[in-house]
C-alpha cells in the first residue's frame, strides 16, 4: 500500500495511469461536514486481482491542490479511462464534478439488480463486500476519523487502501451477477423461464393481494386511532386540486386575449370519433409505435370463456 506524499512521485504515477483503461478509486475528505470540505486522499487501484494492497496507491493531496487538479485533468476528464467508485456522486464532487467522464458507480449497479438476486438490507460498500465477496470483519471505524490531521495514523492508511480492494472485488462480482441474471436473449431457455414464471405467479398474486389489504387495514386503523405514525408507516394527508374548463371557453379566451396556446394536443379515440370527417381539415402528426405485452395464455382463455 504505497503512501505517496511527494508531488513528483504522484505526478509520475498519474502519468502511468493515463495509459490504463480502468481504475478503481476512492477518496477521503477532510472537514466534510463543514462548509469548506477539502480533498485529503485519493486512493487508486489499478489491478483488481491484487488483494495484498501492493497495487493500491494512497495519494496524499491535502496540501497539494495543483497535483489534485492534475489528477482531475489527466484522469477524471479522460473519457478513455473508466473510473469505478462506490457512491460516485460523492467522490466526483471533489474530482472534477460534471467535467468527469466515463464514471461507473457500484452503488447504482447494485440498485439495478433485482432484490431477489441481491437480497440485502442496504447497498453500503461494507454490506456488498461482506455478502457478495465474503470479506470478514470489515472495520469502518476510521471512516469518520480526522482526515485533515497530519500525520495520518497507520489505521487510517490501512482503512484507505482496503476500501479500494473491497470496491474492485464488489465491482467484478456485480458484473458477474448481472451476466448471470441477464444472459443474452438469443440464448435464453424459454421453457425454464416459463416454468419458473408459472411457479411464482400464484404466490405473487396471493402476496400482492395480502399486501394491498394490509395497507388498507393499517391506514384505516391509524385514522381510527388518530395516529400519524406506526412502527413502520407514516400517515400523511394531502389535498389534490384539479382545475377543469370547457375547451370552447379556453379557445374563446385565447382568441379575445391574444394568448398563445399553439401547442399540440393528443386526440383520444373519442375525440377522433367526435370530429369525424372534420379531422381531415386538421394538420395532424401521426406517430406509430410498436409495443409488446406478455399475456399468459390462461388469461386469454379466461377472457374467451367470459365472452
Amino acid at each position: 500500500m504505497p503512501y505517496l506524499t511527494s508531488a513528483s512521485e504522484i505526478r509520475s504515477l498519474v502519468a502511468e495511469y493515463t495509459k490504463l483503461s480502468i481504475l478503481w478509486i476512492d477518496t477521503e475528505i477532510a472537514e466534510y461536514k463543514s462548509r469548506n470540505p477539502r480533498l485529503s486522499l485519493i486512493q487508486v487501484l489499478d489491478d483488481p486481482k491484487d488483494l495484498s494492497g501492493e497495487r493500491t496507491f494512497v495519494l496524499d493531496v491535502l496540501d497539494l491542490p495543483d497535483v489534485a487538479f492534475e489528477f482531475i485533468d489527466k484522469i477524471m476528464v479522460n473519457s478513455n479511462i473508466e473510473k469505478v467508485f462506490h457512491n460516485a456522486s460523492f467522490d466526483v464532487r471533489f474530482l472534477g464534478g460534471k467535467k468527469a467522464k466515463n464514471i461507473t458507480c457500484t452503488l447504482e449497479m447494485a440498485k439495478k439488480i433485482p432484490s431477489y438476486a441481491l437480497p440485502l438490507p442496504n447497498y453500503q460498500l461494507k454490506t456488498l463486500a461482506t455478502e457478495l465477496c465474503h470479506f470478514k470483519n470489515i472495520d469502518k471505524q476510521e471512516q469518520s476519523s480526522d482526515w485533515g490531521k497530519r500525520p495520518l495514523t497507520e489505521e487510517q492508511i490501512e482503512y484507505a487502501y482496503l476500501d479500494c480492494i473491497y470496491l474492485a472485488q464488489v465491482h467484478l462480482r456485480l458484473i458477474e451477477l448481472n451476466k448471470e441474471i441477464n444472459p443474452e436473449p438469443e440464448t435464453e431457455n424459454l421453457t425454464s423461464l416459463n416454468a419458473r414464471y408459472a411457479q411464482i405467479e400464484q404466490q405473487w398474486k396471493l402476496l400482492d393481494s395480502e399486501f394491498a389489504h394490509l395497507q388498507e387495514r393499517i391506514k384505516k386503523a391509524m385514522l381510527a386511532q388518530n395516529l400519524s405514525e406506526s412502527s413502520y408507516f407514516k400517515l400523511n394527508s394531502y389535498e389534490r386540486t384539479t382545475v377543469k374548463v370547457l375547451f370552447t371557453q379556453l379557445a374563446r379566451l385565447a382568441h379575445t386575449q391574444n394568448i398563445d396556446l399553439d401547442f399540440p394536443i393528443t386526440l383520444t379515440q373519442k375525440l377522433q370519433k367526435d370530429l369525424g370527417e372534420n379531422l381531415e381539415q386538421l394538420s395532424v402528426d401521426i406517430e406509430k409505435t410498436t409495443a409488446w405485452r406478455l399475456t399468459p395464455k390462461n388469461q386469454e382463455s379466461d377472457q374467451n370463456s367470459d365472452e
